[in-house]
């Protein structure tokens, strides 16, 4: 065994010498301080490595424990080989039996704890790779279809994709149309999202966890920033209301304007509109919102569908108007964003911020979890579901940086840069894209608001600084901003220039090695004062983990190197005060410093600027387009104190490089003001929009109560009515059938002179019932279950005050519901609407079945069509599957929906498998399984049940919460998005035998539980589906 191994028996002795002395008091004052200390050593050593985690990585650190410490570092750190080694050597040194089997059993278990991680990351590098050829298959399967573009097509194709210039950060095509105040009267309404966190307009808490961090600046400033913009005339930033009393009640207030239009504009403003959703009194972190999704993102539509009908009224004759964009910050409001879009049929724009599918890879790399661990804390699988549903949804999606284009989003099964740019020189050349899609990835950065930065006040000498540092400052310390004084109190000299780092003390912002550069750098410790702003604090002690573990070495390495007089680290700042602080280290002549491990964006860095102060910042992430675009400072390795130090000391030595480091960032800043980003900004959601369908849904008004209603209870048919009808009065037509023509006629001309959309609209309705029970045998064919549902159902609602309408969801055919409906004498006049083929089709029977082509044209955006027909064949076989385990099933084809027959027993892929293929492929579609399995359908991506239940809600007039929705606890594989929801949802058990959810997903995907929650207090469940259970439940639903 090498002697550079000796420490591992070392230190197991030294742990259990120490844990012994302790228990037995033997131990002095000064060593248990020493252990203490070591094991503090020790604990931020950890954290130190967890510094790749991700900004919203939220800490759920258990009381730290050396063994486990050393364990850990021991199975990352050494081989089997080396650790049985080091296991013969402590059987043949053991000195007591007591000690020697401690000993042996702890080497064994670190022994079979190296073989356990290294199968784990043999399986995850195995899944990885399968992964990567699986989409290179698929990559190539994709390029094959497309090769019939010319030589001279993909030759100007590549000329077009010229990198932009070194000075340059965002890039406009040249078919994209710039922005213009001028081009013609625009009413503008635009649509953010940003669901998680603490958002409000004033004193933001940033810092104050992890999900209250820079996107929520971010999106505050952008909503201000585009209605200042002309021809915007609202911004809604839409996010989660809560009215815990763990944060202030600002949280709870539903509305909250962001900017005063002013007078005589036609602008009206920006506002927070705060959704609820989810535990009215608990404030919850992101990784516990993902049930409560589809209940935002109901919240949301009634919001924007009110919006847009009051915003039509006063600009646009009564015609709703409807969002410009929809804009979904992060993964969460990327979901939702998605489900709106498509409910509404208008353009959506993502920003991921952060992403899950890179951070997965990391923790993997790092082994210190599973796989299922990582799920299991992060909910990372669902996480990476809704950045790929915000791929396929997305019409464009904004990055900071081309580095996060390039190793991020080139991570997505969603998103491969090489076809989309062959996709749009085929659509530059009107050439078919064969139903392939691949979002546009724009480059703008992220603007800044510089409206209380002037000219004087950056270019100003250094007066107030000498009135604070000069012999007069008692007289004149009233005039200097309070948080300088309190900076300027920890230093000896203050005249001095200051290098400054404002972050987290966080482990990723990596402020400990800047700490030690500085202490070992004799040079800069002589030359200059260095600030650290790390957030605010109470008590250490009172802080997370991963904080407080920081600010503890931050402390002991000050003590250790005697940094006092030398190192100022306040415990408090406000928010307005950072402008201030920034100005200081300008006067200062100092330098800004941002020594992050990684940084995605870098906003300190522009902020700095922006006062007049040069940068120097790690060389990974983007402060490298940042500083190509300023040219205003330095790169270093964060992880080379001497990179750190000599940058430092060469911009504050050199007093010609800072000036020109200064003038440049304060000349080239305008690049990244808010004004330039929305022009960019909109002149590309402009080009994106010129791609999107033009159909828009229209909102019916409130309706009267229909003439069949009026009517139905009509039985003295000697009514004289001069109406043109086509039934004979000479008694060819009995009385049923001749009231039931009359009522049609009448029903018909009254129509004819109405808006023809109104013709979709059944009339007043005080609620809705949906029958969605899935109800199969094993064969696919339905059971009479059903039938008694659906009686039962309509039995319950005679018992509902007000008048209640019905709506028939399913799988089937609208055929296949006919004859079902026959079989069993179910009226299909009884229902308002039939909503067929799993959601692609949706049909009138007081209309006599009519299909709305409104609809079916809703849902056609994106869909393949044909191209994708035969592939589905062979992408939804399994490997080791048969040619005919999968076949067409033509009686069920229609033009938004294609069927397949899964043959008995068949191999076939599971739902996410598929879906994972497809996306590969840039096809975009919504699989499912239905028929308990029997059946695969594809339809567009934006058609499903749940979502056809949005349309009929916007159409219609109707809320959701006044919609209740009848499933069994199992069925399609679509079957759980029609759960939760601000709908009310009544489970029948034990009416749904066969289901289809071993086909939904993967033992590696996410769980049931992060799809919907089971103790909602609008889902109850039933014993069965009798009456009295199916009015009890409605009762406790408050629907009775």
């Amino acid at each position: 065994m090498g002697a550079g191994n000796e420490w591992i028996n070392g230190y197991l002795e030294a742990i259990l010498d120490a844990g012994s002395m302790i228990r037995s008091g033997n131990l002095s004052m000064s060593k248990k301080c020493n252990v203490r200390f070591e094991i503090e050593k020790l604990k931020y050593e950890r954290f130190e490595e967890n510094s790749k985690e991700g900004d919203d990585e939220v800490d759920r650190e258990k009381l730290f424990s050396p063994t486990k410490y050393f364990v850990q570092e021991v199975v990352n750190s050494f081989d089997e080989s080396d650790l049985h080694r080091t296991w013969i050597k402590v059987i043949a040194t053991r000195n007591t039996r007591e000690r020697s089997n401690r000993l042996e059993n702890m080497c064994w278990r670190i022994w079979h704890l190296a073989r356990k991680k290294k199968q784990i990351a043999w399986d995850d590098a195995k899944r990885l790779a399968t992964r990567r050829l699986e989409r290179e298959k698929g990559r190539n399967d994709a390029a094959e279809d497309l090769s019939e573009l010319s030589e001279g097509e993909k030759e100007k194709g590549d000329t077009n994709q010229t990198e932009p210039a070194i000075d340059k950060i965002s890039r406009i095509n040249s078919d994209t149309q710039i922005w213009s105040d001028n081009d013609r009267p625009r009413h503008l309404y635009i649509v953010l999202i940003s669901l998680h966190g603490l958002v409000r307009g004033e004193n933001m808490e940033l810092g104050r966890d992890s999900d209250t961090g820079g996107q929520v600046k971010y999106v505050v400033e952008l909503a201000r920033a585009l209605a200042n913009m002309k021809g915007v005339r609202r911004v809604d930033l839409l996010t989660r209301q809560i009215t815990s009393p763990e944060v202030d009640y600002s949280y709870g207030e539903p509305i909250e304007m962001l900017s005063c239009p002013p007078d005589g504009s036609e602008s009206c403003g920006a506002y927070i509109i705060r959704i609820p959703c989810g535990p009215r009194d608990k404030y919850i972190s992101k990784e516990l919102l993902w049930p409560h999704i589809p209940e935002f993102v109901d919240g949301a539509l009634s919001h924007i569908v009110n919006m847009a009908r009051a915003l039509g009224e006063q600009v646009d004759g009564g015609k709703p108007t409807w969002p410009y964009v929809i804009h979904g910050h992060y993964a969460d409001a990327a979901e939702a964003a998605a489900y709106l879009s498509g409910a509404m049929n208008v353009p959506m724009v993502l920003t991921g911020h952060s992403l899950g599918r890179n951070k997965f890879e990391q923790l993997l790399k790092q082994g210190r979890l599973s796989r299922e661990d990582i799920n299991s804390t992060y909910k990372i699988m669902r996480r990476i579901e809704a950045e790929e549903l915000g791929l396929d949804a997305a019409e464009m999606v904004v990055t900071s940086t081309r580095q996060e284009i390039d190793e991020q989003w080139g991570l997505y099964d969603g998103f491969d840069i090489k076809l989309e740019r062959k996709l749009r020189v085929r659509k530059r050349r009107g050439v078919s894209c064969l139903g392939r899609y691949m979002p546009r990835m724009v480059v703008i950065p992220p603007g800044m608001d510089f409206s209380y930065v002037t000219e004087q006040a950056s270019l100003e000498g250094d007066g107030d600084l000498k009135s604070l540092i000069g012999s007069d400052r008692a007289q004149n310390k009233r005039h200097i901003p309070p948080i300088w004084s309190e900076i300027m109190r920890f230093f000896t000299n203050p005249h001095k220039p200051m290098i400054l780092a404002l972050s987290r003390p966080d482990p990723k912002k990596n402020v400990t090695t800047l700490l030690k550069a500085f202490a070992e750098s004799r040079s800069l410790r002589e030359l200059a004062n260095l600030t650290l702003i790390l957030g605010n604090r109470d008590d250490i002690e009172g802080m997370s983990n991963s904080s407080s573990a920081v600010l503890t070495t931050v402390l002991k390495l000050i003590d250790k190197h005697d940094l006092y007089g030398q190192v100022a680290y306040p415990k408090h700042h406000k928010q307005s005060e950072v402008p201030e602080i920034y100005r200081l280290a300008a006067k200062t002549k100092g330098v800004f410093i941002n020594p992050a491990l990684v940084e995605p964006f870098g906003l300190t860095l522009i902020e700095a600027a922006a006062y007049g102060l040069p940068v120097v910042a790690t060389k990974n992430g983007g402060p490298v387009d940042i500083l190509k675009a300023l040219n205003n400072g330095l790169l270093i390795d964060p992880h080379d104190q001497k990179s750190i130090a000599d940058a430092l000391l060469k911009l504050l030595a050199d007093k010609n490089l800072w000036h020109d480091c200064r003038k440049n960032g304060l000349k080239n800043i305008h690049r990244f003001a808010w004004p330039e980003h929305c022009i960019n900004y909109l002149s590309h959601i402009e080009h994106c929009r010129n791609r999107h369908p033009t159909a828009r849904l229209e909102i019916m008004p409130t309706p009267e109560e229909p003439m069949s209603d009026s009517l139905r209870d009509v039985e003295d048919l000697s009514l004289k009515f001069s109406v043109d009808v086509d039934f004979k009065p000479n008694g060819d037509l009995d009385a049923a059938n001749r009231q039931r023509k009359l009522v049609e006629n009448l029903t018909q001309m009254a129509s004819s002179k109405r808006h023809p959309g109104i013709t979709y609209c059944p009339g007043r309705r005080h609620g809705l019932f949906i029958i969605a029970t899935d109800c199969y045998n094993k064969d696919g064919r339905c059971t009479e279950n059903l039938h008694f549902i659906i009686k039962n159902v309509m039995q319950a609602a005679a018992l509902v005050t007000g008048q209640i309408g019905f709506v028939f969801l399913t799988a089937l055919t609208l055929l296949e519901t006919k004859e079902i409906f026959r079989h069993y004498h179910i009226s299909l006049e009884d229902f308002d609407a039939l909503i067929c083929n799993s959601g692609s089709e949706m049909y009138y029977p007081w209309r006599d079945s009519t299909a709305d082509a409104d609809y079916e044209d809703h849902i056609e955006y994106r869909w393949p069509g044909e191209n994708v027909r035969s592939m589905i064949v062979r992408l939804g076989r399994c490997e080791d599957g048969h040619e005919d385990d999968i076949v067409e099933y033509p009686d069920a084809v229609s033009s938004r929906c294609y069927s397949y027959s899964i043959k008995p027993g068949a191999k076939t892929r599971r739902i996410d498998e598929l879906r994972q293929r497809l996306r590969m492929r840039g096809f975009r579609c919504n699989p499912v399984y239905t028929h308990a399995g029997s059946q695969l359908k594809v339809v567009p991506l934006l058609a499903s049940r749940a979502q056809a239940l949005r349309y009929l809600s916007v159409r219609w007039g109707m809320d959701l919460s006044k919609m209740a929705v009848f499933i069994g606890e199992r069925g399609d594989t679509d079957h759980e998005d029609l759960i939760a929801g601000l709908h009310r949802t009544v489970i029948l058990q034990n009416s749904v035998e066969y289901g289809g959810e071993t086909l939904m997903r993967s033992e590696e995907s996410f769980k049931r539980e992060d799809v919907f929650q089971q103790d909602s207090s609008n889902i109850t469940f039933t014993a069965g589906h009798e009456v009295n259970e199916i009015s009890a439940a409605l009762k406790a639903l408050q629907i009775m």
